[in-house]
C-alpha cells in the first residue's frame, strides 16, 4: 500500500481505496493517476503530493 500526502491540505491519497469523487478504481497507483489528476479537497496538482514513508 503506498500513501501519498497533499503537500497543502494533507489530504492521503491510499491506492487502495482509489478516488471516487473522480471515478479512479481502487487499487489505482498514484503514478498511473491520469495528468490532470488533482487533490479532491484543495486541487492541489500531483506534483504537489510526496509519498508517505
Amino acid at each position: 500500500m503506498n500513501l501519498h500526502i497533499c503537500g497543502n491540505c494533507e489530504y492521503m491519497y491510499d491506492s487502495t481505496i482509489g478516488d471516487e469523487s473522480q471515478q479512479i478504481p481502487p487499487f489505482t497507483d498514484f503514478e498511473d493517476l491520469p495528468g490532470d489528476w488533482k487533490c479532491p479537497i484543495c486541487e492541489n496538482s500531483k506534483n504537489g503530493f510526496h509519498l508517505l514513508t
